[in-house]
């Protein structure tokens, strides 16, 4: 189906492309449009404008700091993370993104993208979560962090707010990860997802089962311990033609304890 007709612009920089967003209710922001795009050609959302920011360099790039803080710009690609040297400080982002979809989607979409759609099937909001990333965002009024457990407020919802931008993403250094999911088909959205994060104490996210990524805590790694976690959390799984909620449930539970024995495997 053929878009209609809408607005363009290519902002050169972040205060251009606030204030154009500022300016207009029904502009949004276009970043690698692999969401946007079909999203509008189905007639299922209408923006007013498009406000293509693929020109910024100040939203581009990946950056490792002395303490192994990884510093994501929000228009880096999945491709450009999984071939990057600098992510490699965290191994776990690349093995997501690779998993994304296919070649012609790994190479146009954006984390920023995929984190601001914050669509429960996605990958990385319940890998970000786990992982205890921040969310950089830039508005007039200047700039603030986000962490994650407040930067998802609902399907397609996020602390991002009219007038701003996600610019960065910011996450903690650490190697003792893992990431589970059963998807549809072999480059798939997720039915059920799990990520988890071994630092201490176990840290797991669950996706595709509520409106937001579902964090867990356990004290052990062991995999009755993680199950019992998830079974005690409080969320309400949908059912669909993909799953029913009690299966989502059963899944959560077998992928939170399969991703939380990968990342403890990777403690050295």
């Amino acid at each position: 189906m053929l878009l209609r007709e809408v607005g363009y612009a290519r902002p050169g920089s972040v205060a251009e492309a606030i204030e154009l967003l500022r300016a207009d209710d029904g502009a949004r922001a276009l970043a690698g449009g692999q969401t946007l795009i079909n999203v509008m050609k189905a007639r299922a959302g209408s923006p007013d404008a498009l406000i293509d920011l693929g020109a910024i360099e100040e939203l581009k790039g990946i950056e490792l700091g002395a303490d192994g803080t990884l510093e994501l710009g929000a228009m880096t690609t999945y491709t450009e993370l999984i071939e990057s040297s600098e992510a490699r400080a965290r191994p776990i982002l690349g093995e997501v993104c690779s998993q994304i979809a296919d070649v012609q989607v790994r190479n146009r979409g954006t984390v920023g993208g995929n984190v601001c759609t914050s669509d429960p099937t996605n990958h990385l909001p319940p890998l970000f979560a786990a992982l205890g990333a921040s969310f950089v965002i830039q508005g007039a009024d200047g700039e603030r962090a986000v962490p994650a457990d407040e930067f998802f407020l609902g399907v397609y919802m996020t602390a991002v707010g009219p007038g701003e931008l996600l610019t960065k993403i910011r996450v903690p250094a650490g190697r003792n990860d893992g990431f589970a999911a059963v998807t549809l088909g072999v480059e798939g959205t997720c039915i059920v997802s799990a990520a988890a994060c071994v630092n201490g104490a176990v840290r797991v996210a669950l996706g595709c089962v509520d409106a937001v990524p579902v964090v867990v805590t356990a004290d052990s790694v062991d995999a009755d311990a993680i199950r019992a976690a998830v079974r005690d959390a409080d969320f309400d799984p949908p059912s669909d033609v993909h799953a029913s909620s009690e299966y989502r449930r059963h899944l959560a539970e077998v992928l939170a304890a399969r991703a939380t024995r990968q990342a403890s495997e990777r403690r050295s």
